[in-house]
């Protein structure tokens, strides 16, 4: 067995982590591997980027960013991930630092638990030609360059025309996405094991604009006004800038990031605790 892994360097209680969990999956003959900074760090070997994901599992030892990386390495290959929490809000990561062993455990014995994730494809489309093609694990938005005046978009889902948002941007967001961005855009939280898509406009400036929870199969269409500058962001890892004519198109991808499943309730236990919702009013 092959286990790659993935850790926030600038996370000295992570890096520690990753050594111990090297030293236990050599005692259990289990080969290890990790990128280059990540092998520099650990003492072991440094596998190329290109193939990380060939392995049977992938760990990864930060917060929800550097689950990301490993889900935009490891989706097309279909590659599992274990996310060990080091960081600040720990959506997606499940695995707690005192839970690593028996979840490396139930693994290897083959009675982990593994949740597909939906994810996003996202066409930047120039005329008829797809100049670049996505994928995504907790967003696609398409906002104003920094720089830029308020812009208006234009939005299509299945061929018809839903709304004209002058705002900032435009985002739809997965469910594994909703506590991201898009909560900070004043989206809605969804459970992360729903197939649905989630449109939200990003500071709109007008007061009809609510949050929109899609079917997973719907096709959704952006324009942007032929004046101003824009850019398409997924996952934050990515950054094109638009021309003027230039149109988006979002999907669901035939990609899926598959999580190994620590706890089938952890989701809600994190937004109770993290929103403080079970801890009641507050007493006088």
């Amino acid at each position: 067995m092959r286990i790659h892994l993935i850790l926030n360097l600038f996370r000295p209680d992570a890096v520690q982590a990753a050594h111990q969990a090297v030293k236990m999956l050599r005692a259990r003959n289990i080969v290890t591997g990790a990128d280059r900074e990540s092998a520099h760090a650990l003492e072991i070997e440094a596998v190329p980027s290109e193939h990380l994901a060939d392995c049977d599992l992938m760990i990864t030892f930060g917060g929800d960013g550097t689950l990301l990386t490993a889900a935009h390495l490891c989706s097309a290959k279909g590659t599992p991930i274990l996310g060990v929490y080091y960081g600040r809000f720990g959506f997606v990561t499940q695995c707690f630092p005192e839970d690593l062993g028996p979840a490396i455990s139930t693994f290897v014995d083959g009675s982990a638990l593994i949740e597909e994730r939906l994810m996003l494809k996202t066409e930047l489309r120039r005329g008829q030609t797809i100049v670049a093609s996505l994928h995504s694990l907790n967003e696609a938005v398409v906002q104003r360059a920094a720089t830029a005046r308020m812009l208006t978009f234009d939005v299509d889902v299945n061929g018809t025309k839903l709304a004209r948002y002058p705002s900032d941007g435009v985002m739809v967001a997965t469910p594994t996405g909703s506590t991201a961005y898009n909560l900070s855009a004043g989206g809605p939280i969804v459970d992360p094991r729903l197939d649905a898509l989630v449109l939200t406009a990003i500071m709109p400036h007008t007061l009809a604009s609510r949050p929109l929870i899609l079917s997973a199969d719907a096709r959704i269409d952006i324009r942007v006004e032929a004046r101003g500058d824009a850019v398409l962001s997924c996952d934050g890892q990515s950054r094109l800038h638009l021309l003027s004519g230039d149109s988006i198109r979002i999907t669901q991808s035939e990609r899926k990031t598959r999580l190994v499943t620590v706890d089938p309730d952890d989701f809600f236990t994190k937004i109770s605790n993290k929103f403080r919702w079970s801890e009641g009013p507050l007493s006088e």
